[in-house]
């Protein structure tokens, strides 16, 4: 069911939204980083159940998607396009938290990320992991994420740090 929440509705994608996707992952991310249109559509026929959207009046102003694996090392290239993606996996990896812009610092994305939170638990998965750049170790260890160290990830040239929220205590 979901979530609405001062305005702000949380739902599950459909691929209609996939415009509405790609224009947050290429406003939030450099070029070299963001996700492909094929790479998100490939999120949304794949994994739906991983992917939730922020909606305000009926515009999508924000997004979290994933992938699913048994592994603990995230660093494969390949896996941002669900190559190796296991639905049943025991952890869930986020690609992709974004909110457009002119939508930043209202509050939006820690609701997506509590309500992705949740729908994880609920499909029994152990825990949620990411990478991402050094500036944004703090926003993470807010929502109770921990710092798992440096990734061997290159991915868009940049360096990346590993993160981790446990889901089964």
């Amino acid at each position: 069911m979901p979530l609405k929440n001062n305005e702000i509705l949380i739902r599950q994608v459909r691929m209609e939204d996939l415009d509405s996707c790609s224009e947050i992952e290429l406003s939030c991310f450099p070029p070299t980083e963001a996700a492909s249109l094929e790479n998100i559509k490939k999120r949304i026929e794949i994994f739906p159940q991983g992917f939730y959207l922020a909606e305000k009046n009926g515009k999508v102003i924000g997004m979290v998607n994933s992938g699913a694996t048994n592994k603990d090392d995230i660093s494969d290239e390949e896996f941002k396009k669900l190559v190796g993606h296991m639905e049943n996996g025991k952890n869930i990896v986020i690609f992709s938290l974004a909110v457009l812009p002119e939508y930043q610092k209202m509050g939006i994305s820690k609701k997506l990320m509590q309500y992705f939170a949740k729908k994880s638990a609920k499909l029994g998965k152990e825990k949620i992991l990411l990478i991402c750049k050094s500036c944004m170790l703090d926003y993470y260890k807010k929502l109770d994420f921990t710092y798992i160290g440096k990734s061997i990830s290159q991915h868009g040239g940049a360096e990346w740090n590993g993160m981790e929220l446990l889901l089964v205590k």
